[in-house]
Parts: C-alpha cells; structure tokens; sequence
C-alpha cells in the first residue's frame, strides 16, 4: 500500500492557525478522492473534509468556516488550512485516499490512511 505521511501538527492556542500537509507520491491526485479526518480520545474518527479528483470540496459542519482543503496535484500533496482553532478541534489528524469513489468522495470507501498526525488546542 503507498503511504501516506502527513505533518504540520502541534500545539496551538485557541483562535490560533495550523497548515497540515499529508504527501502521497504514489497516487494520481487527479484520479483519486483525498480527505482529511481527525479522531479524538474515546470518540470514532470522523471526516473533516475532502477534495475530489476534480477539486471539489466537501466540509464537516462545523469547520466549514475555518478549515480549508487544498492539493496540488504536481506534487501529489494535500493540504489542510485550519484558521480559529477550538479546543475541540484537538485530535489525532489522519489524511486519507479513495480511489474507489473519485468523484463522489463516498466516506466509507476511504480505504489507505495515514499514521496521522497530533493537533492540540488549549484554550
């Protein structure tokens, strides 16, 4: 399976601003659903967002005011743009690929994840 290594996270405090990145070089961004998802202790992992093959873009609710998706496909990154953090924004970051659902980002065919990576926000 091609790996998936994300960085970017730390520690911030609240209203702060983090950039996660997440590089794939096995993959063909273009071809390829990639998302953001975050999983905190003693809760599921949930989708943060996610750009389709295309460069659409779907976000959770409630970070669809703060968070920005990009990727750039020449360099076969992702990116996560998160502005106004909140405490409850804290949680292990994990990027991840569908391949399976290009278009339409279907969540549960996320099938290759990253190790994930920390972010904390103390408020």
């Amino acid at each position: 399976q091609v790996p998936l290594v994300e960085s970017g996270g730390g520690s911030v405090q609240a209203g702060g601003s983090l950039t996660l990145s997440c590089t794939a070089s096995g993959y063909s961004f273009s071809r390829v659903c990639m998302g953001w998802f975050r999983q905190a202790p003693g809760e599921e992992r949930e989708k943060v967002a996610s750009i389709s093959g295309g460069g659409s873009t779907t976000y959770k609710d409630s970070v669809r005011a703060r968070f920005t998706i990009s990727k750039d496909n020449a360099k076969n990154t992702l990116y996560l743009q998160m502005n106004s953090l909140k405490p409850e924004d804290t949680a292990m970051y994990y990027c991840a690929a569908n391949r399976q659902s290009p278009t339409l980002c279907l969540t549960p065919l996320f099938d290759a994840y990253g190790q994930g990576t920390q972010v904390t926000v103390s408020s």
